[in-house]
Parts: structure tokens; C-alpha cells; sequence
């Protein structure tokens, strides 16, 4: 049978890649809902082309152009972040694929799971911020949680068939980014359009400029804590340029397992949405002899800060993380306005952690308030 999904995120990377898989699979899925932050254009194609029963805005003000845009579709429309949250809950939703950008998709996924739905996990920030919560929550309503990165997906593959034997630790693989090998000296002066250079992959905006930083293995390490119930002690991070081999796993025995393939989100977002059915594809096949060498080194969290900052919240724990995760964003906002230096956001994301009120034990309710006093800290440092 077909499965229902809904895409949170819809007009963002990952979202046009999931829709990407659904053109091609049109048996073996069917989109009921698809939601956007604020690109309303994307959103109206993607409506009149996969005639979702839903489909929301997040930015309110664009709720007027696009009923009218979507007047004469049998498509029911809203606005808003509650109206995210809510639609997720439909009883005809079997998956619901979380790629929102950052904090914005920890309320919904919460509420997915909650109306006791499967998730593909695009979101990472959703286990940075809040893991304890939505790992709690998913194990008591049933609900499996499908990594969509691809190095948690590859995690997840080489863990099938091995979930009796123990992990002695996990290779998160990074491509290094755009700014592999350079120092300090020289990433002091680098721009926004620089950082948007990536050398393998195609992401977003912001997910690109984290990946420049290396805050986006950061959070990776922290959203493989939760997802693989790890200690931070079991992660390590590698820097493997040519992205074929997307993580690695090493059990108690000494033997390793790796996850290899072109660097193709389209493979990973598959594989969360028919596990574990794997469907035939068109996608290119890797070929050994066009990488006849595959190298590896140390990650370097000495100019690379960020790294460090995010195994420090890790270790720590509480509401740390989401305190790393709020400065975090508005640094990166700030940096693609051209508004602040690239080593500048490290600093002030450190600032942040020791100036914003660390809660051990938060609920949500902290999460939020704590969201809220990182931001407006971080936001008096720019």
C-alpha cells in the first residue's frame, strides 16, 4: 500500500529531494500535506503538482496569496507554526518528513509523534535541542524515528542485523567543507558567498554555512547521541574529502562497518521513507575506479571552534545544546547578511554558553525560554 507522508519543509533542500523521490516512486507514495516557511511561489508549483489534501505557510502574512493562488484546487490552506503543528496530526499521515530549517521543527515533530507518527528525521536540531524529550516521547508512543542525514543513515544500515552486538564507537565522516586545511589568518577575512562553496554536497543555505564551521558535525555527533544512545565518548569525527564512505561503524570486537556511495541525498531520504524495503533506482553507481584513493584525517577543531563547542554541550548536557543551537542561528543568519565574521560566530556562540542560565533537568517549557534568552544574547553581541 501506498504511504501517506507529509513534508515539513517542502521548498527548503531536503524537501524538493523527498519530492524528487516521490515523482519517481508515484506507487509507492502519496503526499498529504506539504509546508513552507516563506517561499510561497515553490509552495503554490508543488501544490498544483501533488495535489496535497494541505498545505500550510508558516509566515502568516502570505496566507491571502496563497488561498488565492490555490483557490480553484481542492486543497485546503493555513498559516502559521500552530497550523504546522496540527496538520502533522491528520489520521491519514504515515510519515511525517521533518526538514524544516532549525528550532522551527521541534513543536511539530513533538506533535507528530505524539498522534503517533513514523518520522524521517531531516531536522537535526530537533534531537540538538531537546533529544532527551523527543527520544522519551518516541518511545512511548511507539514511533520510529528514520534518519535522513546521510551519516545517520549510513549509521542505521551498517546497524541492521547488529542490534544485539555492542558499539564501541562510530566515524562520523566530514567532507571538510569549503575551507579544508585553511588557518585562522585566513578564514578571518572569508565571506558568506565563499562559505556557500560547497565542494560536494548541495544543501541549504544555512546547513551549507554550518558545514563551513564544522557546527554541523557538532550537532551530528549530538543527533548520533540520541538516535544510537551513545556517550560522547563513542564519537569521533573524521575528515574524509571525497564524501564516498558516509560513516563508519566499529563494534566491540574490533571489526568496522561502512555505508559507501555517491554523495546523493535523494539515497537516504529513500531509504528512511521504504525501511526496510529498499526500491530500485536510476540514481549513478558508484565506480571505485573513478576514486582510486580515499583519504582520511583528523578534524581540525583548532580554527575549526565550533566542533569543540558542540562536544562541550554534548558532555554537559541539559539545556546546553539548545543554548548552542539558538546563538548558533543567529550568528549564521547574520554571517550570510555579511553582518558578522566567520570566527566572530564562535565566539560569540561560546559567550553565549557561559552567560545564558544553564537548567539541567529543563521540560519544554525551558527549552523555549532558554531558545528565547540565548537569541536575544546573541543578538546584543553582533
Amino acid at each position: 500500500m501506498s504511504k501517506h507522508i507529509a513534508i515539513l519543509g517542502s521548498t527548503g533542500s531536503i524537501g524538493t529531494q523527498t519530492l524528487e523521490v516521490v515523482e519517481a516512486n508515484p506507487d509507492e507514495f502519496i503526499v498529504d500535506v506539504l509546508t513552507a516557511n516563506n517561499n510561497i511561489e515553490l509552495l503554490i508549483q508543488q501544490a498544483k503538482k501533488f495535489h496535497p489534501d494541505v498545505v500550510v505557510i508558516a509566515c502568516e502574512e502570505k496566507y491571502t496569496e496563497l488561498s488565492e493562488a490555490l483557490k480553484n484546487e481542492p486543497i485546503k490552506v493555513y498559516a502559521g507554526i500552530d497550523a504546522i503543528a496540527q496538520v502533522v496530526q491528520m489520521s491519514a499521515i504515515d510519515v511525517v518528513v521533518t526538514a524544516m530549517v532549525g528550532y522551527s521543527g521541534l513543536l511539530p515533530t513533538i506533535k507528530a509523534i505524539e498522534a503517533k507518527k513514523n518520522i524521517a528525521l531531516a531536522n537535526k536540531e530537533t534531537l540538538v535541542v531537546a533529544g532527551e524529550i523527543i527520544q522519551r516521547l518516541a518511545l512511548e508512543n511507539g514511533v520510529n524515528i528514520y534518519p535522513v542525514d546521510s551519516e545517520h543513515s549510513a549509521i542505521f544500515q551498517c546497524l541492521s542485523g547488529e542490534f544485539d552486538n555492542s558499539i564501541e564507537k562510530i566515524y562520523l565522516t566530514a567532507s571538510g567543507g569549503p575551507f579544508r586545511g585553511k588557518d585562522k589568518k585566513f578564514l578571518e577575512t572569508v565571506s558568506s558567498k565563499q562559505a556557500l562553496q560547497h565542494p560536494n554536497w548541495d544543501m541549504g543555505a544555512k546547513i551549507t554555512i554550518d558545514s563551513a564551521s564544522m557546527m554541523n558535525k557538532g550537532f551530528e555527533a549530538i543527533e548520533a547521541k540520541w538516535l544510537f544512545d551513545l556517550k560522547a565518548s563513542q564519537i569521533d569525527v573524521i575528515v574524509h574529502p571525497q564524501s564516498i564512505v558516509h560513516s563508519i561503524v566499529q563494534f566491540e570486537d574490533g571489526s568496522m562497518k561502512a555505508q559507501m556511495g555517491l554523495p546523493d541525498m535523494k539515497l537516504p531520504i529513500q531509504f528512511a521513507l521504504t525501511y526496510p524495503k529498499r526500491l530500485k533506482t536510476d540514481f549513478p553507481r558508484f565506480n571505485f575506479l573513478d576514486y582510486p584513493n580515499l583519504s582520511f584525517e583528523a578534524a581540525d577543531s583548532k580554527n575549526f571552534k565550533n566542533l569543540n563547542l558542540a562536544f562541550q554541550a554534548m558532555e554537559k548536557g541539559g539545556n546546553l545544546p539548545c543554548i548552542v543551537n539558538a546563538a548558533n542561528e543567529i550568528v549564521v543568519n547574520a554571517f550570510l547578511r555579511d553582518e558578522v565574521g566567520f570566527l566572530r560566530m564562535s565566539d560569540i556562540i561560546e559567550d553565549c554558553m557561559h552567560k545564558t542560565g544553564f537548567i539541567k533537568n529543563p521540560t519544554y517549557e525551558d527549552y523555549v525560554l532558554t531558545d528565547k534568552e540565548a537569541r536575544k544574547l546573541a543578538l546584543s553581541m553582533l
